[in-house]
């Protein structure tokens, strides 16, 4: 009688441990996306040459462009914390294009104002 309720407790341990097995998560899918890095990236360049072009011309003055280039930094931090785990999520990259979206329209106010650089 020990003997069949050894192997009965053995039997469903080991029918347990099987279905556990078999119920482990599936491995998360990679978000990765060379595109979306990419076009963060691209646009953090075109970005920087726009401000670039406006300390040329002047129309930029020195502390209008050290708060877009303090702007542009946090951005910048951002992409790489996000790039820090391998991927960029959906959310990550929605949240750094509004940010670029406010920098951009940012620069493009501090360019276009009555202030010029003397």
């Amino acid at each position: 009688m020990n003997v069949r309720r050894l192997s009965a407790a053995l039997f469903s341990s080991l029918l347990i441990g099987v279905s556990l097995a078999a119920q482990a998560p599936a491995p998360a899918p990679t978000t990765v996306n060379p595109k979306r890095e990419a076009r963060m990236d691209q646009r953090a360049d075109r970005q920087q040459k726009r401000i670039a072009q406006g300390v040329a011309s002047g129309q930029l003055t020195p502390k209008e462009t050290a708060k877009v280039e303090r702007k542009e930094a946090k951005i910048n931090g951002d992409i790489a914390k996000a790039k820090a785990d391998g991927k960029i999520t959906k959310g990550e990259a929605a949240k750094i294009q509004k940010e670029q979206n406010q920098a951009s329209r940012q620069i493009a106010r501090k360019k276009h104002n009555a202030v010029t650089a003397k």
